[in-house]
């Protein structure tokens, strides 16, 4: 198949379109600059320079590339979000999941293309009350903390434009916490360093559950996806949803670490905000079986515990 990924740049996006490559595919990958360009090209993808945010370049790009499928990867994502700030941290991302997937959609349906597959997120963004594992079919957060709301306005615009398209197969990938290479929780990357320098405590009791994926588990289901499955959303998080209180101590055993500080709420609530607290305290994570029985995904690391220890 034709195959335009947008954001073959970024995190998954690098280990996507290889998989891609190799399974047969023609895949066109955009990139903002030259030079990503020519590494794109190194590995056997076609190039396209383009700015997510530019609806006649986007349409341009898509249109040259006439492609059977179009994959939706465009963050503006670098560093450590400001948790009190959250939203400003995710803003031009934001306005990626708005705009530019109107955009990416609209030149996708001009194209011909028969299937949309879009990145979103689970895990936080999650009803923060009921069962401490969330599937498809329940509610985002109605009522998010006040430093996150344009950004779950922003995920709930991705998934309603997207699955509500006329045209055209409309696939949402809810993607857990990512970890592994090329990742702010992998080699070299801040959140792990803040957990070696024991900068990330337990806060509270720790009872914020969190579902993980690793990079390349979350790019081979995305290849699934992409192949093959019905429309609809899937959380795309590995077996194990955990509280904070059971995988950051893991976390900072495997690496060496000493054990994480503890804090209580209040202590750290000028720090973080609403928001951050509720991370380590109330959020609840998300249940992989729809993934696994409708796209037939198999996990390299069913769980975090392996995947920290030797996936990172």
């Amino acid at each position: 198949m034709r195959i335009f990924v947008a954001g073959a740049t970024g995190a998954l996006g690098r280990r996507l379109t290889p998989l891609l490559v190799r399974g047969g595919h023609h895949v066109t990958g955009t990139t903002r600059t030259s030079r990503k360009a020519e590494q794109l090209r190194a590995a056997g993808v076609e190039p396209a320079t383009m700015d997510g945010l530019d609806r006649d370049a986007v349409m341009e790009a898509v249109a040259a590339a006439k492609p059977d499928v179009v994959v939706h990867q465009l963050t503006a994502l670098s560093g450590s979000p400001d948790l009190r700030r959250f939203d400003k941290f995710f803003t031009e991302t934001n306005r990626l999941r708005v705009e530019g997937t109107d955009h990416l959609l609209a030149a996708a349906q001009a194209a011909g293309a028969r299937r949309f597959i879009a990145q979103s997120f689970t895990g936080w963004p999650n009803e923060r009350s009921g069962s401490p594992v969330k599937t498809e079919d329940d509610p985002l957060d109605p009522h998010p903390a006040a430093a996150s709301r344009q950004t779950v306005a922003a995920i709930r615009h991705v998934e309603t434009v997207v699955r509500a398209a006329s045209g055209i197969e409309g696939v949402v990938l809810r993607y857990g916490g990512f970890y592994g290479p090329g990742n702010t929780l992998g080699a070299g990357g801040e959140l792990l360093e803040m957990v070696r320098k024991r900068r990330l405590p337990v806060v509270g009791g720790g009872g914020g559950v969190w579902s993980f994926v690793h990079i390349d588990d979350a790019a081979r289901a995305t290849v699934l996806a992409v192949e093959d499955g019905a429309p609809g959303l899937y959380n795309i998080v590995d077996d194990e949803p955990a509280p904070v209180r059971e995988w950051l101590p893991y976390l900072a055993q495997v690496i060496g670490a000493k054990p994480p500080m503890r804090a209580p709420a209040w202590l750290v609530r000028p720090m973080l905000g609403e928001h951050g607290v509720s991370l380590m305290t109330r959020i609840r994570g998300s249940s992989n079986a729809k993934a696994k029985r409708e796209l037939g995904w198999t996990l390299a690391y069913p769980s975090w515990r392996e995947g920290f220890r030797d996936g990172l």
